[in-house]
């Protein structure tokens, strides 16, 4: 009976020693966790609340993202910028430039948009309108907008598909898309378009509506990403009817059954 008790005994002792231990472990853990460690900002982190990201600028509420962060390495990246091949430039139009044709020249290679001897600047006022012809059809995925390193960057862009020859009396309309814009120096922040509004665009009016508080607005660069289709003309077989047939200039000597297709 006593080695019983004592054995006993034995069992509760090493189980009390067996849960401090346990459980005191368990509290040094919790201690040593303490609150969650802030998690790092990864290089690809889109920052919707204007949260400013590790290479040097601050992500607004516009829906930019870097270009740098895209998955091309640099001679892709070029590539990915190519819609501006498939501009029509001959029809391109610029309204409120300052010098004549200069709005053609920011529609440039990606390689070359650090090139600050082209550029294009606002006359009267702070507004500028590209009218941009494509020669096919264009689903249009990003824009690339880079400016100065003042007041004269534009702050607001609006974007219109499918309205040739554009005014500025046109731009009362609702765009299709609109954006607030950073300050872009290096031609890196990348504004994403709604691809649903873009999937079938042939004309493209960029309206550059505000600036940061400058009497004039400058550009030097704008890139286009996306895809680009050829446009099919489809032929079309004109035929002629007469009201009445005059028989004797209509000398048939067989009949032959035809089918006729207009393609």
């Amino acid at each position: 009976m006593q080695r019983s008790q004592s054995s006993r005994s034995l069992l509760r002792k090493l189980a009390v020693e067996t849960n401090s231990q346990v459980f005191g472990g368990q509290s040094e853990k919790s201690e040593s966790r303490g609150a969650p460690a802030p998690a790092a900002a990864g290089p690809r982190g889109r920052a919707g609340g204007g949260v400013a990201t590790s290479h040097g600028h601050s992500h607004g509420g516009g829906g930019c993202r870097c270009a740098a962060e895209r998955e091309e390495p640099p001679e892709q990246r070029g590539l990915a910028y190519g819609l501006y091949l498939r501009i029509d430039l001959e029809r391109l139009q610029c309204l409120n430039e300052s010098r004549e044709g200069s709005g053609r020249g920011v529609f440039k290679p990606w390689e070359e948009r650090t090139d600050r001897s082209k550029f294009v600047e606002s006359d009267a006022d702070e507004e500028l309108l590209f009218n941009i012809p494509f020669t096919g059809n264009v689903k249009l995925k990003g824009i690339i907008i880079m400016g100065e390193d003042d007041d004269s960057h534009p702050s607001e862009m609006r974007l219109y598909k499918n309205i040739p020859q554009m005014s500025f009396d046109d731009t009362d309309r609702e765009p299709d898309q609109t954006f607030s814009l950073n300050r872009d120096l290096t031609g890196e922040l990348e504004y994403a378009t709604k691809i649903s509004r873009f999937s079938n665009v042939y004309h493209l009016s960029i309206h550059i509506s505000k600036n940061f508080g400058a009497d004039t607005t400058k550009v030097f660069y704008i890139g286009l990403r996306g895809e680009w289709t050829e446009l099919r003309r489809h032929e079309v077989t004109i035929c002629s009817y007469e009201a009445s047939a005059n028989p004797a200039n209509h000398k048939v000597h067989q009949v032959t059954p035809q089918t006729h297709f207009i393609s």
